[in-house]
């Protein structure tokens, strides 16, 4: 009997508030295989965020982007639902495709953005917004490790001065579907489901390199670049 085929859910969040105590106004995600063969893709607008939290609203680094989601509202582009019917709905969906793993771009940062956004809007009543025993991946990590710390993409990210302030190689999601689809004009969407399907492509991409990576979430994976970096121009 064959082995039944594995599903990932990817999600992307886009938030208001501050850095350090985000809380999403979009959540999107899609449920995938490692072959980026999307089998269920949904775009929400969480109701409490976005109508009730107007000042923290206003002040969200994408304010600008407001009337544009009231239009892909309008259009049915995007559906409005309280932050409890949209996890109801992941719920759902994971349990349709039997998805026991969940993963994001930043995934430490977008699961602290919904378990705030759940403690949030149930007045602490809810803790945590996935279920006891859901496993989190890290799609920055894996790509920090089979894609961004390759000798081409080191030498990609210095052609095109793909760096930081401080002089060290952009590892973020834009750069890196920029480097695999060699297209340097690229620009991130910044919009949840729209950011989840580039994620998709980039987590594809690592799982074709049929190699021993490291999933788990790790907010210094950007310094495996670095340090594949200093390497290669010591023993050049």
């Amino acid at each position: 009997m064959s082995r039944r085929k594995e599903f990932f859910m990817v999600l992307d969040t886009e938030t208001a508030n501050s850095v350090n105590e985000p809380i999403p106004y979009d959540i999107g995600y899609a449920i995938a295989d490692r072959h980026g063969n999307i089998v269920t893709e949904r775009s929400f607008v969480v109701a409490e965020t976005f109508i009730d939290l107007k000042e923290a609203m206003n002040s969200a680094y994408y304010a600008e982007k407001i009337p544009k989601y009231w239009d892909d509202l309008k259009s049915g582009k995007r559906t409005m639902k309280s932050i409890f019917n949209i996890r109801k709905q992941m719920f759902a969906d994971m349990k349709e495709y039997n998805v026991k793993k969940v993963g994001a771009y930043n995934m430490n940062f977008d699961r602290k953005a919904l378990n705030n956004a759940i403690r949030y809007h149930s007045k602490s009543f809810i803790r945590w917004f996935f279920p006891y025993g859901t496993e989190y991946f890290c799609i920055w990590n894996m790509a920090c490790q089979m894609i961004l710390s390759t000798n081409t993409y080191i030498k990609f990210a210095e052609k095109n001065g793909f760096e930081s302030e401080k002089g060290n190689l952009l590892t973020n999601a834009e750069v890196c579907y920029k480097y695999i689809k060699k297209n340097i004009d690229f620009v991130e969407s910044h919009t949840g489901l729209e950011d989840v399907k580039i994620e998709i492509e980039i987590m594809k991409k690592c799982f074709d390199q049929h190699k021993k990576m490291d999933r788990s979430i790790r907010p210094s994976c950007w310094r495996l670049p670095q340090k594949k970096r200093k390497e290669l121009h010591e023993n050049a």
